[in-house]
């Protein structure tokens, strides 16, 4: 068994057996008919689960490798980021360079989307498609850690409680990542922080940067940030599919204290990213750091500031601004009016007052806060000032 075995993504000689056996697996069909043809999954499930998988299995039966398979399933990945969205853009790809790896340090807003719009992004470049940090909360049904692990997917465990378990899964995560980078040459992508942000308020965990140190403790902190080449990473959402569900868990979480998942509402989050409407994407690349910071915490302010100065703002964000209650009356925010064409203005009023009436009244300023967070921090930052 190898050292990381327990966590790395499946070589390409594991891909045949792993595709066999996700097409025999009934929860896996059983979401491929949910989504395929959801009308008719309920009564028809029985007939359609076994076309589904024959036809899988011929399409997918010469597939050999990983690269093979990410080639072979880029067309589905580009159909249904173009029903779920109006374009992707993306910005800062002339800072990355073919032949090197590099360390994609990203904010979080969708489980499966955020770590997807980068693949698109290098995918339609020309350049090499990441490795994914995913949590193992996230994998609790075999055919899901199947199909992330076959798409360059490794596990962060999460659900260790103890301290020197914890310790231990941070060291082989710490080894993994410097392997990935310096022996592989696979670059990797690793949120900012534990969680989505979801009040909007995007902001690295300094423990993860400490994180990337561990095992190599007897070398500088700042050389060994800048030989994994750390690249700030920001990934902007015009809308977000799920930020109802995230509004109702804040209004839960200030009112009672605590909120707890209920069964399955994982799944439901990932499938809402997928599938729901999210307007305009923009993913940039900001160039990989080179400061030489000796300091955690100095570095994660260093990775705010580019992170939140590369999020590009959409007309939502201003409007939800405008709404905020704790708007800072000192920042010069410009109005909306002066920033985006009037067609583009008024369909964002109808949008935004659309998710505006949906929305509970009394979750309603937890929905304004996750747009309205973004727009702060980046005028914030313009004008100086500490976030």
């Amino acid at each position: 068994m190898g050292e990381f075995d327990a966590i790395r993504p499946y070589a390409d000689a594991e891909v045949p057996a792993v595709l066999a056996r996700l097409l025999a697996d009934d929860a896996f069909l059983g979401i491929l008919t949910q989504f395929r043809f959801p009308r008719l999954a309920a009564p028809l499930g029985w007939l359609l689960k076994p076309l589904i998988a024959y036809r899988l299995r011929l399409e997918f039966r010469d597939v050999s490798s990983v690269a093979q398979l990410q080639t072979r399933i880029a067309s589905y990945v580009d159909h249904t980021i173009e029903r779920a969205t109006d374009g992707v853009s993306y910005s800062g790809i002339e800072h990355l360079q073919g032949g090197q790896a590099y360390l994609f340090l990203a904010n979080h807003r969708d489980i499966v989307m955020d770590p997807a719009f980068v693949n698109y992004a290098v995918y339609h470049a020309g350049l090499p498609t990441p490795r994914i940090a995913i949590g193992d909360n996230l994998l609790q049904k075999p055919f899901v850690s199947d199909l992330m692990r076959l798409n360059k997917s490794f596990i962060v465990h999460r659900s260790i409680s103890g301290r020197r378990e914890k310790l231990a899964a941070y060291q082989l995560l710490s080894s993994y990542i410097n392997h990935s980078i310096r022996v592989d040459g696979e670059s990797i992508w690793i949120a900012q922080a534990e969680g989505r942000a979801k009040d909007g308020d995007d902001r690295t965990d300094s423990a993860i940067l400490k994180m990337f140190h561990m095992n190599r403790k007897a070398e500088p902190f700042a050389e060994v940030i800048n030989s994994l080449r750390l690249t700030p990473v920001s990934i902007s959402y015009e809308y977000d599919p799920c930020d109802q569900a995230k509004a109702r868990e804040l209004s839960m979480r200030a009112g009672s204290g605590s909120y707890t998942k209920a069964a399955g509402e994982d799944d439901q989050s990932i499938a809402l990213g997928i599938t729901g409407y999210k307007g305009r994407v923009h993913v940039h690349f900001g160039a990989p750091v080179d400061q030489g910071l000796d300091d955690s915490k100095m570095l994660a302010a260093e990775m705010d500031r580019r992170i939140l100065s590369g999020y590009r703002l959409f007309p939502v964000h201003y409007l939800a601004y405008a709404m905020w209650a704790d708007r800072d009356p000192t920042l010069a925010v410009p109005n909306v009016a002066e920033l985006f064409p009037a067609a583009e203005l008024s369909a964002a009023k109808s949008e935004w007052q659309r998710r505006l009436a949906n929305c509970p009244r009394e979750q309603q300023p937890y929905l304004i806060l996750q747009y309205a967070n973004p727009v702060r921090n980046q005028y914030r930052i313009k004008a100086g000032l500490p976030l």
